[in-house]
C-alpha cells in the first residue's frame, strides 16, 4: 500500500501538465491544441454578449421571439466583432462600446444634433472606415449622407 505522501509526490509530476480530451480524433495533436487555445473567444464572446451588449436572459416565452432575441444579440456581436477587426484588434469591444455610446448625438432642435465626444477610437473608426465622427453640429441629413456614404471594410 503507498502512501499518501508517494500518491502526492507521484502527482506532483504532473504539475502544470493538463489533459485535453476531444472528439475529433482525425485532428493532429497541434491542430487540437490550436483550437483549445482559441476557446477563449468563445467565452469572451459570452462575457461581451452578457456585459457589454447588456444582452442579458428575458422572458419571453414564443419560440418566434426567443429567436429574435438570440439573432439580435448574435447580430451586435458580429457586427461588434468586424469592428474590432476592421480597426485591427487595437482596442478590445468593451472600449469600442464604451467609446460609442459617449459619441452619441443629442438633439438641439428640430433639425440639429450634437456630438461632444470624441477620442482615439472614433478617430481610428474616422480614419478606417470613413465615418465622419469630428463634427461637432450635424443636421439630420448630413447624418444621413455620412452613413450613406460609409465605405465598405476589406476583411
Amino acid at each position: 500500500m503507498t502512501s499518501s505522501r508517494e500518491t502526492q509526490r507521484e502527482e506532483e509530476k504532473f504539475d502544470g501538465y493538463y489533459a485535453l480530451v476531444t472528439s475529433e480524433w482525425e485532428k493532429g495533436d497541434k491542430e487540437i491544441v490550436e483550437i483549445y487555445h482559441g476557446l477563449w473567444r468563445i467565452e469572451e464572446a459570452f462575457k461581451v454578449t452578457k456585459s457589454d451588449l447588456e444582452a442579458s436572459p428575458v422572458y419571453v416565452s414564443r419560440h418566434d421571439y426567443i429567436q429574435a432575441h438570440f439573432l439580435i444579440c448574435f447580430v451586435a456581436l458580429v457586427i461588434d466583432r468586424l469592428l474590432a477587426q476592421c480597426l485591427g484588434n487595437k482596442y478590445s469591444i468593451p472600449r469600442i462600446v464604451e467609446s460609442l455610446n459617449k459619441a452619441s448625438g443629442s438633439r438641439l432642435e428640430e433639425n440639429w444634433y450634437v456630438f461632444d465626444h470624441a477620442d482615439e477610437i472614433t478617430e481610428a473608426i474616422t480614419a478606417e472606415l470613413g465615418v465622419d465622427l469630428s463634427r461637432k453640429y450635424l443636421r439630420f441629413g448630413d447624418i444621413k449622407n455620412i452613413l450613406g456614404a460609409t465605405k465598405k471594410p476589406s476583411i
